[in-house]
């Protein structure tokens, strides 16, 4: 789960030298999204082949619908830290969980207790806290990553109805598969040609990409969610180092702040999913 937390974190840093002018001129998010999904796929590809799954029963509906809010969440992050510091980028993308209660409450008819609920608003007090409405600091850009968390929100819950039926080698490879379909239809109105450096790191965002989705599985399925998930809050750690190494950026207190009060809350909630599992 750390090593995932930290090719996560790298995938926000690649997008964001190539969503500036730190490697040419600055791509497109929908750019960005669309070889994220080429070389991931392009890596997954490469394990399918060797490995010869059998692929059955596979849901195309619900891959489908889990793969448009795939698309969209990333590429409405990857607009965000083209403006904002990645560690709070990254904190308000740590709200998924959150959202992901809300859709379950809708669409799987699950049952949400008091401790959820009150985690659930802990992690949105931590949000208000980082994106600071009304104050000097307050950039427009914080609510592409508030938007993004709620649309990762809503693929973490169709993940949920996929888990239990199908390989994860499967739903790795099939949705990666219609990720890049549906971001090559969309890039092709803002695509240029990159520069070389700029492939570059689209490559090593979409493979970081994969081998993140690969660690954070294997993670999941040999311990219980309750331990594991919490190390994902890593990625906010790695974020913020990669961001002050490259960039120069030293979170504020404030920011700080807000993402502590974020964690806490999601730390509570995964508890919380824990003992209900139990």
């Amino acid at each position: 789960m750390l090593l995932a937390s930290s090719l996560i974190a790298g995938t926000t840093l690649m997008a964001k030298l190539v969503g500036r002018d730190s490697l040419g001129d600055p791509l497109h998010p929908l750019q960005i999204s669309h070889g994220r999904f080429l070389f991931a796929f392009l890596a997954i590809s490469t394990v399918v082949a060797l490995k010869r799954p059998a692929l059955r029963n596979a849901n195309i509906p619900l891959h489908i619908a889990r793969s448009v809010a795939g698309w969209t969440g990333i590429s409405l992050m990857f607009a965000a830290v083209g403006f904002i510091p990645l560690a709070d980028a990254t904190a308000i993308s740590f709200l998924n969980p959150v959202f992901a209660m809300v859709f379950a409450i809708v669409l799987l008819g699950e049952q949400v207790g008091p401790w959820r609920w009150i985690a659930a608003a802990i992690a949105l007090i931590g949000a208000v806290v980082l994106i600071r409405p009304g104050a000097d600091s307050f950039h427009p850009a914080a609510f592409l990553a508030l938007a993004a968390a709620m649309v990762m929100g809503l693929e973490i819950t169709l993940i949920k109805r996929l888990t239990g039926r199908e390989a994860p080698l499967q739903i790795l490879w099939i949705n990666n598969g219609i990720g890049l379909t549906v971001a090559t239809m969309a890039v092709i109105w803002v695509w240029v040609p990159p520069t070389p450096a700029q492939w570059t790191a689209l490559a090593a965002l979409g493979f970081m990409m994969a081998l993140a989705q690969t660690c954070f599985i294997q993670s999941m399925r040999r311990a219980d969610a309750s331990f594991a998930v919490p190390f994902s809050y890593a990625t906010l750690v790695f974020a913020g180092l990669y961001d002050f190494g490259v960039f120069g950026v030293v979170p504020v207190p404030t920011s700080l702040l807000g993402a502590a009060i974020i964690i806490a809350g999601g730390v509570l909630l995964v508890w919380r999913e824990g003992r209900r599992a139990a």
